[in-house]
């Protein structure tokens, strides 16, 4: 029995550049940004205080008045992004069952709590420290009957499921960008073992929210160039100085092959390999060497059986000095000399790193690589950093067909994940 290939036939993208893939993808190509001061909330109390918001997002074209009551907006962007995903596929609006799969990442930590801050005042005693004994008694009319369903950080597997009738494999894996393209590779490996034929999977996250900020602002890994506006991020650049963070999701449907061909599915592209590794070093450093995401590079290409090197790389390209050197000398350990003919990019300084939706994002992107031909340039690249020396796409976006490309994503704690996709025969 031939062995089952994994295809990618829908993308849906909901991102700070603009709803669906071709939006997001043709602002890419012509080198719009999205990152800005936020304006959600007064962000004077943090270091950073830029980021790639989405204001205009409406969730009710995609969830019911219920569901938007107990899902926060990062669940929100991902139902989006699944939903897209499912009409580019051509699978719309339909009862998918027992054989398509769901498997989703995230970065969610809480429910939404900005309705509750005002009644919490409520709580303190005379001396202005928090009451219990008051709690206690007022916590059925303070605190909201469903905050706990909301918080779930599992929830928006519930919200996609239950809608387009999912009632295969599924699984949702916690984290930062590792987490988005986890999932992309477990669902990859279902549909290879023959436990499903159709999968959703991806990742998603609502990260320039208040208590996300605030959560990473006081990690060091965002840069405090306020002053520099949209030109802050700055991977493997000279001047890199930490990330910027942005909101949204990217959802894949991949299919196998024989089927997606039977029915007169497009294919972006086909998912052919998929690796792991872990740095083991104190968080949120990286190991110097990279060494768990040259693992991870390593076992993705052995998994594909590519023949041909990696032509494209969709890089994590954090923009920390750590970060963006380490990953430098991972490539170099995981692909040799033929690093140096690979086209590499991050679009971080696009749509802002979107956190659990990163290494999902950059999924979605190589698979638009390959398809258009085209890969998007880094922003704000200018000077190559000490140890930054590949061939980093600047400037402006690159006509180069490439046959293969490798999607890169790591997390806050060592986690790696990379995925080798080749253009689809």
């Amino acid at each position: 029995m031939n062995a089952r290939r994994v295809v990618i036939t829908g993308i849906g993208l909901v991102t700070a550049l603009g709803e669906g893939a071709s939006d997001t993808w043709s602002a890419l190509v012509a080198g719009r940004t999205a990152i800005a001061p936020l304006r959600a909330y007064d962000p004077a109390p943090l270091r950073t205080r830029l980021g790639a918001e989405i204001p205009d997002f409406d969730p009710s074209r995609f969830l019911s008045p219920r569901a938007m009551r107990t899902s926060t907006r990062g669940d929100q962007y991902g139902v989006a992004a699944a939903t897209l995903a499912l009409r580019d596929a051509g699978l719309g609006e339909r009862d998918l069952g027992h054989r398509t799969g769901l498997y989703l990442g995230g970065n969610k930590d809480i429910c939404q709590r900005d309705d509750s801050i005002a009644d919490m005042e409520a709580i303190r005693g005379a001396d202005g420290a928090p009451d219990m004994r008051r709690l206690g008694e007022l916590a059925r009319s303070i605190v909201p009957p469903l905050a706990y369903v909301e918080g779930l950080q599992n929830g928006g597997t519930y919200h996609i499921s239950s809608r387009f009738g999912l009632r295969g494999p599924n699984a949702f894996y916690a984290g930062a960008a590792d987490s988005g393209a986890t999932a992309i590779g477990r669902a990859m490996r279902a549909i290879r073992r023959g436990e499903a034929d159709i999968a959703v999977a991806g990742g998603y996250d609502d990260a320039t929210n208040w208590w996300a900020m605030a959560k990473l602002d006081c990690l060091g890994v965002l840069s405090p160039r306020n002053d520099l506006d949209a030109r802050a991020f700055r991977p493997f650049d000279r001047e890199h100085t930490g990330s910027v963070i942005g909101d949204g999701a990217a959802i894949l449907v991949l299919e196998e092959r024989e089927r997606a061909r039977r029915r007169g599915a497009h294919c972006y592209a086909e998912l052919a390999g998929y690796g792991m590794g872990n740095d083991c070093v104190r968080p949120p450093a990286s190991a110097p060497d990279g060494r768990g995401l040259a693992r991870a590079i390593s076992a993705a290409m052995s998994d594909a059986g590519a023949t041909t090197p990696a032509e494209c790389v969709l890089s994590h390209g954090c923009a920390t000095a750590l970060g963006d050197t380490s990953e430098v000398r991972a490539l170099r350990t995981a692909l040799g000399a033929e690093v140096d003919r690979a086209a590499v990019t991050s679009v971080k300084p696009q749509t802002g790193h979107l956190v659990g939706g990163a290494g999902a994002l950059n999924a979605a992107l190589a698979a638009l690589a390959l398809d258009s031909g085209v890969v998007p340039a880094t922003a704000n690249h200018e000077t190559p950093a000490p140890g930054c020396d590949l061939d980093i796409v600047a400037g402006a976006a690159r006509q180069s067909r490439p046959r293969v490309a490798l999607a890169l994503a790591r997390g806050l704690e060592g986690q790696a994940v990379a995925l080798t996709l080749t253009a689809s025969n």
